[in-house]
């Protein structure tokens, strides 16, 4: 497969392959776009069937990671990284020191994080060989509460936007994906008295949350077409796609999930189906902004407030793709694009 026939391949700047036999790392690096500042992007650790599903994932996440940097005005690009192996029971302190001085390699142009498979602890044992890392502890430390935060306002937003309501109270919310982000997410939604369906492929934290939080577990197969007001995709990208668009009965998509959308098409599909789709990047920049704070002055707070304004920038979103009479994929990439092609000013 040559990187620059995929399909996902958008003039990356920088596609990068490591293997190192001692420590069996197989790991990808993706640049995608650096005009804004260096490109700023977790590392995913993931037991990938095939390579090639590896390099479509490090292509769309980075390229993500870009317009999601512009959209929150943040002074970064976009990158990402992927570690192909099972983060159940191939991790070593050896392992990622060698990822980390793949990561040196690039001089300071990316810069890695957590992502899904990695942890805080995992980013301080990249720590000890590069200095080209964020989220560590006694930094900015774990990402997943602040973008919880920011999904919660995105569908605080949505909710506004598309039904006129400034409460959650009785709103059906299903949430697919209860790992930090979807657990903080859940918390966060029953406080605000919305109802909760679930799902996960780890049982134990279905059940954490229909006991924490009186959620409802449903299967797999059915939570696409339960009847709810918003789906909130948390787990893995592509779960928009042909097959579950004819299952889909809500009336909002809200997520954190990176990617959520198998193809452009489905943004397109989604408006004429009148589903309100919040798109991914805009709601889950909760963590990056995060991160992009972190420093001697790191103050919580201050990233709380920041965080927030996720809801306005949906918002924003939401009314020019009303006023341009696009989708609203098609109105968050307008404004990214618009940013992260001039630069930062």
């Amino acid at each position: 497969m040559s990187v620059f026939d995929a399909v996902d391949f958008d003039q990356h700047e920088h596609v990068a392959f490591f293997y190192e036999k001692e420590t069996g790392l197989k790991a990808i690096i993706a640049i995608h776009d650096t005009n804004r500042g260096p490109a700023l992007g977790g590392c995913r650790m993931w037991p990938y069937a095939t390579e090639e599903q590896a390099i479509t994932d490090v292509l769309r996440l980075s390229r993500g990671m870009t317009y999601k940097s512009a959209i929150a005005n943040l002074s970064f690009g976009g990158g990402k990284a992927v570690i192909i192996a099972d983060p159940r029971h191939q991790k070593s302190p050896d392992l990622f020191h060698a990822f980390a001085r793949c990561v040196e390699q690039f001089n300071g142009s990316y810069i890695t994080a957590e992502d899904v498979g990695t942890s805080v602890e995992d980013m301080a044992c990249i720590k000890e060989t590069t200095a080209h890392v964020v989220g560590i502890p006694g930094g900015s430390g774990d990402p997943a509460p602040f973008t919880a935060l920011g999904v919660f306002e995105a569908i605080r937003a949505a909710v506004s936007y598309r039904l006129g309501r400034s409460s959650l109270r009785g709103i059906k919310v299903a949430v697919q994906g209860l790992g930090n982000v979807g657990y903080n997410l859940c918390k966060n939604l029953a406080e605000g008295g919305a109802q909760l369906i679930v799902n996960d492929i780890d049982p134990e934290r279905v059940e954490r949350v229909v006991n924490e939080f009186k959620a409802t577990a449903v299967s797999a197969e059915n939570l696409f077409s339960v009847e709810t007001e918003i789906f909130s995709p948390c787990a893995m990208g592509a779960v928009i796609n042909d097959q579950t668009l004819l299952e889909l009965k809500c009336l909002m998509i809200v997520g954190s999930a990176n990617n959520q959308l198998a193809s452009h098409a489905h943004g397109e599909i989604l408006s004429k189906m009148k589903i309100l789709y919040a798109p991914d990047y805009v709601v889950n920049a909760g963590g990056l902004i995060n991160v992009s704070h972190e420093g001697p002055n790191y103050n919580a707070e201050a990233v709380k407030r920041h965080v927030r304004g996720i809801h306005g920038t949906l918002l924003e979103v939401f009314h020019k793709a009303e006023e341009l009479h696009v989708s609203t994929s098609q109105a968050a990439d307008l404004i990214a694009e618009e940013r992260f092609k001039k630069g930062v000013s």
